[in-house]
């Protein structure tokens, strides 16, 4: 049959027979039909759906448990880098452990070590610089020491940035792994004001490092590291010592710190007012002692003579808002697991960096994520080895805050 020959134009369809129309009515009554048969429908399933719903809320049925929208539920996870050195009682570093050898706890419980590594990761370095008139005698030193710091700290497979500070806080040079620019930044330091925002670079350093890829047991990683080169001196910052330390420790940074001799600094140094009068009695410091300890005159000496830097940390992590006066960069360093190097006497700052180097490229770099109640508060860390006659140095622990 052609199609062609037997299709009605659309414009006669309506004039068809009344017999044809009988037979097949038109479309479009046949959709108003269906569309009208569909809203009675809805109507009458509406109507039956409010009729069926209580008009007020619903009360508890005696016995039946009410059931409570669900909430979200935070799951803390936390990545924990420590490093750890290993010397024997000669003061040798010891590098022929292995990862069996190891134990740690956090808080008490045995915890997986999921990172094991002898020197070999690379390192993110920020390195701290007092630029204040304060110790312009010493900066010449300062200034010849970029091209060491690339090589013995940083490491060829490093990367490296420089923060300087007086009363201002400035970037000097972001992240590379250019050794020469790293050198041209320390040789151009100047001399500024005579302040010393201390707290407030080392801020900025954790800042800058928190926001670096960090070793773990899939990713590859640095170890963050900032090295102090300053005096144990601060004026102005809004920051304070603990506040840094504890962001330190959760970003697993690691402080190591220069110490720059006040001799020479005092050359150029305005008199100071004299401190204010102890709040406790002569003999009585105002900070706590090791705990389970009385203080006695015997432990103030101790703590004010640094013979008690661990319990001073771990008391600047838990009191951020009090002040550390004394012993500033020896508590950063231990805190976090690094060392306090002066430079008093005949040890210069070319040999303190040095020496500084040596280590971060002998020492064990160990990672694991905390299992057991991960609870607010400090956390205890400790480090223990299956060989004998080794002294074992880590960061003590970290602090969780409550959520806000």
């Amino acid at each position: 049959m052609n199609l062609a020959t037997t299709a009605m134009p659309l414009a006669n369809r309506d004039s068809a027979p009344a017999s044809s129309s009988a037979k097949h009515p038109p479309i479009s009554l046949v959709l108003a039909k269906r569309i009208g048969l569909l809203v009675v429908t809805l109507t009458l399933v509406t109507a039956a759906t409010r009729a069926q719903a209580p008009a007020g809320p619903i009360n508890p049925q005696p016995g039946v448990a009410v059931q409570k929208a669900p909430t979200n539920i935070k799951v803390r996870t936390l990545l924990v880098n420590t490093p750890v050195t290993v010397r024997n009682e000669k003061g040798e570093m010891v590098d022929d452990l292995e990862k069996t050898d190891f134990h740690i706890t956090d808080n008490g419980v045995p915890q997986i070590i999921t990172h094991f590594n002898l020197g070999g990761d690379p390192i993110s370095l920020v390195v701290v610089v007092e630029t204040s008139s304060r110790i312009g005698p010493i900066l010449p030193q300062i200034r010849k020491s970029g091209i060491l710091i690339s090589q013995t700290v940083m490491g060829p497979t490093g990367e490296g940035a420089i923060v300087g500070f007086n009363n201002h806080v400035d970037v000097l040079l972001n992240f590379t792994d250019s050794a020469d620019d790293m050198d041209k930044a320390m040789s151009g330091l100047k001399a500024g004001d005579p302040g010393a925002r201390l707290y407030d670079a080392m801020s900025k350093a954790v800042e800058m490092l928190s926001a670096r890829p960090e070793v773990s047991a899939t990713d590859l990683g640095k170890r963050r590291v900032m090295l102090v080169i300053a005096e144990a001196h601060d004026t102005g910052s809004e920051d304070t010592l603990g506040e840094v330390l504890r962001r330190a420790q959760l970003a697993n940074i690691t402080i190591y710190s220069v110490g720059i001799s006040g001799a020479r600094a005092d050359l150029t140094r305005k008199s100071e007012p004299e401190p204010a009068p102890s709040p406790t009695p002569d003999g009585i410091i105002g900070m706590p002692g090791p705990p389970g300890t009385v203080q006695t005159p015997t432990n103030a000496e101790n703590v004010q003579g640094g013979g008690n830097l661990l319990a001073l940390a771990v008391w600047a992590v838990q009191h951020v808002k009090d002040k550390v006066t004394a012993h500033q960069l020896d508590i950063a360093a231990v805190g976090t697991g690094g060392t306090y190097v002066s430079t008093w006497k005949n040890r210069s700052i070319e040999n303190a960096i040095d020496e500084i180097g040596g280590e971060l490229h002998s020492q064990y770099t160990i990672s694991y994520t905390p299992h057991g109640d991960l609870t607010e508060g400090y956390h205890e860390i400790k480090i223990t080895v299956d060989r004998k006659h080794l002294n074992v140095r880590a960061r003590p622990g970290y602090y969780i805050e409550p959520p806000q």
